[in-house]
């Protein structure tokens, strides 16, 4: 059963060139507030908080980039915070896929994320299904649904939030091999990832960023990755397509700014980050930590690719059903 297309299909590409000189006539008068939807230690804090360094470090800005966590709510706080700075020249936030499904779950939330300021897809995130390494007994993917049947709902899998982007790939798997588990939401991918050494929970479908250090140490494995390739950082680890399951599915990482912005500090922020997408230090860490950063759409491009995908989650939810991915 085909559960989700490629997040990247039909979506129109722009290629960017980086500036050597960023827009002058408009620069940030105080310090710009950088909003992350999820807690510390996740992917969305670390590439904020890389991404406000190289700031600092090649001074792009007249003023600094604080990083703020609003991880309540599944990402509902950030949103409700970047709805209400509507008209704000001095905030941008780095979202995930929760600026889609959170809106769309939480109706009451009163946002919906297409009226946004979209500045720049700065990558697309990739997902892999990880395991501790002490279960010597789960080799693959086989062995993983095996003993997950056997456990059934005592089965702990861990997520970052509750109808975010972990939720809803747990939820397509539980369709696609006939199982149900234990959903247990955290606030931030990188407390998952010390909850799974930890052995609070058996299983996660971590970013690559959020696993990397315990995987380089040899403490957890990964057993299959949801991409259409194999990642250069894992030409071992099978994609779920290879081994006949049709789970794809990505995470977007993007700046957007509150509905509203003035097209001159828009023009700042497409610049800025335009010249940290084709940065060797970004691009360096694409390759490393496992996203995929071909394109750095903005603009109208990006607008189009967020109501594209918005749409394409409205689908998935349905298809699982809003119930299966929240937990409620």
């Amino acid at each position: 059963m085909k559960l989700l297309t490629s997040m990247l299909a039909g979506t129109a590409a722009l290629a960017v060139t980086a500036t050597a000189t960023l827009a002058a006539d408009w620069q940030p008068r105080k310090p710009v507030e950088f909003i992350i939807m999820a807690g510390t230690g996740g992917g969305a804090d670390q590439i904020t908080r890389l991404l406000q360094g190289l700031i600092e470090q090649k001074g792009l800005s007249s003023r600094p980039f604080i990083p703020i966590n609003k991880p309540g709510g599944s990402g509902a706080e950030a949103l409700r915070y970047l709805q209400d700075k509507a008209g704000d020249d001095h905030t941008v936030m780095m979202t995930l896929n929760s600026f889609y499904t959170t809106p769309i779950i939480q109706e009451d939330l009163g946002v919906d994320p297409r009226e946004f300021t979209p500045i720049g897809l700065m990558a697309m995130d990739t997902f892999l299904l990880w395991v501790h390494e002490n279960m010597g007994d789960i080799t693959d993917l086989d062995s993983y649904v095996a003993a997950v049947k056997s456990k059934g709902l005592d089965w702990k899998v861990g997520g970052t939030g509750s109808g975010q982007e972990d939720s809803v790939l747990t939820a397509m798997m539980e369709a696609a091999f006939d199982y149900e588990v234990t959903y247990i939401p955290f606030p931030g991918g990188g407390t998952v990832a010390k909850n799974l050494i930890g052995g609070q929970i058996d299983s996660t479908v971590n970013n690559p960023s959020e696993q990397m250090a315990f995987y380089e140490a040899g403490d957890s494995k990964p057993l299959v990755q949801f991409t259409g390739e194999r990642m250069a950082a894992f030409p071992d680890v099978p994609t779920a397509k290879e081994l006949g399951v049709d789970i794809e599915y990505y995470m977007q990482r993007s700046v957007n700014g509150p509905p509203g912005m003035s097209a001159e500090a828009v023009e700042f922020y497409t610049e800025l980050f335009g010249e940290l997408f084709a940065s060797q230090e970004w691009q360096d860490f694409c390759i490393s930590d496992g996203l995929t950063c071909d394109d750095f759409l903005n603009g109208a491009e990006l607008g189009e690719f967020h109501a594209t995908q918005y749409v394409a989650h409205q689908a998935l939810i349905e298809q699982v059903g809003a119930t299966a991915i929240t937990g409620e």
